[in-house]
């Protein structure tokens, strides 16, 4: 395949490649950490948190809370220059639930992730339970002159699967959340987690079919892994559940990508995880040896995102 802006074309809607196009140069995430809490984990929904969440809350906790909003921006901005050439960034704030805050609050911390004059974006991680109308109203207010994403943690759409994690929201928490989000000129994107204790094929296929009839604009798609010190990982160790080998995870990824309509962009077809807390599974760690083999299997399968979408 012939390169187009320094990227191989995918069969799918890969982000970067998104952003590319969009904006004519290379733009990369900035991971923040504000501090934020989740209500999962402090003992206003439940205790514990959701069975695979480990401290970090998911793999976030990008930098030491002493630096400022601002000097992380900054210090984000120099590495991703000298690494991967980048020209401009989007302030990705990821670490537990990014709304959770009262909305002064939240109003000086984005602002404050703005400043740079090199960054054209907020994206905004959160669960679908922690926002409200005048929340979403604020997160409106910066699409005038930025692009704005919130991303909410789905994982699933069945109700089952939810209390069995713990997670503490019900798949109905998500769609009153996307429908205060719609036509408020912010992007929507929902993390799906495949693989989760219980589900079956066919429940994950049922989650892709309900988001690609709900108009959202983008989905990041996780593999469930095991992390240390988690109740996850008593459960793996207590053999209460199994994990996909890769091949079912390549099978089950090109299926759910192959319900998704077109245009929607997909931010992650897997993690990275963090290597010295993962548990399970060891495949994960070889990264771009996965994403090459979901390339091939859509190849297997002359096939493509959005080839079993009916409108």
């Amino acid at each position: 395949m012939r390169e187009r802006n320094g990227f191989i074309p995918k069969k799918y809607n890969q982000y970067s490649q998104h952003l590319q196009d969009k904006f004519g140069c290379k733009v990369y995430k900035i991971t923040l950490d504000a501090g934020f809490d989740c209500p999962n984990r402090d003992g206003r929904i439940s205790s514990g948190g959701c069975i695979f969440c480990e401290e970090g809350g998911s793999f976030s906790r990008a930098h030491c809370n002493s630096l400022s909003i601002q000097q992380q921006v900054e210090t984000g901005v120099e590495k991703l220059k000298s690494r991967f050439k980048a020209q401009k960034f989007i302030s990705y704030f990821q670490a537990y639930s990014n709304t959770y805050a009262p909305v002064e609050r939240l109003k000086n911390i984005y602002d404050e992730a703005l400043l740079h004059k090199d960054v054209i974006g907020l994206s905004i991680g959160t669960r679908p339970d922690c926002v409200d109308i005048e929340k979403i109203n604020l997160i409106s207010s910066y699409t005038n002159s930025h692009y704005v994403w919130v991303e909410y943690g789905l994982q699933t759409i069945h109700n089952k699967t939810l209390n069995h994690i713990n997670r503490g929201h019900s798949y109905e928490d998500f769609l009153h959340a996307v429908n205060l989000t719609k036509n408020k000129g912010i992007n929507i994107c929902a993390h799906v987690i495949i693989g989760l204790p219980g589900e079956s094929r066919k429940d994950i296929l049922e989650t892709a079919k309900a988001l690609a009839d709900l108009g959202i604009n983008g989905v990041k798609i996780h593999l469930l892994c095991v992390l240390k010190n988690t109740k996850l990982e008593k459960m793996y160790l207590n053999n209460e559940f199994q994990l996909l080998s890769s091949e079912e995870y390549i099978d089950t990824v090109c299926d759910f990508l192959e319900l998704l309509p077109p245009e929607v962009t997909i931010h992650r077809l897997a993690g990275n995880g963090l290597k010295r807390i993962l548990v399970a599974p060891n495949w994960l760690c070889e990264k771009f040896k996965l994403l090459n083999a979901i390339d091939q299997e859509l190849d297997k399968r002359s096939s493509f995102q959005g080839s079993k979408y009916i409108r």
